[in-house]
């Protein structure tokens, strides 16, 4: 039974070992679960991303009090980032024929 449960923490660690964390959506524990990183790391970083916005890099995680450049080194591989969600309905709002009145864009068998 010990044996089993071990297996099964270290196929689930390793999974999440493969998986890369988006610096601009991770949660206090995705960061906690990055090698070096505990709590209070954690909390600088999500306290940078709500004081500067969105990650433009993964460099940028550099500048995060108590992120130097040999714990950057070992977190880089870990780490993704990806801009910040576009707000679909408002650009697919100002975007439709239906919305700036132009009716090319509709159907040709709704047309009379």
């Amino acid at each position: 039974m010990l044996r089993r449960s071990i297996v099964l923490a270290l196929a689930l660690f390793s999974h999440c070992a493969l998986a890369a964390v988006n610096l601009n959506t991770a949660t206090k524990e995705e960061l906690i679960a990055l090698p070096g990183i505990g709590p209070a790391k954690a909390q600088a970083i999500l306290d940078y991303r709500k004081t500067n916005g969105a990650f433009k890099s993964v460099e940028e995680l550099k500048d995060v009090k108590g992120i130097g450049a040999k714990r950057f080194e070992k977190l880089k591989s870990d780490l993704t980032i990806s801009p910040p969600a576009v707000r679909a309905a408002s650009v697919s709002a100002k975007s439709s024929p239906s919305a700036k009145g132009d009716i090319r864009g509709a159907d040709a068998t709704t047309r009379k």
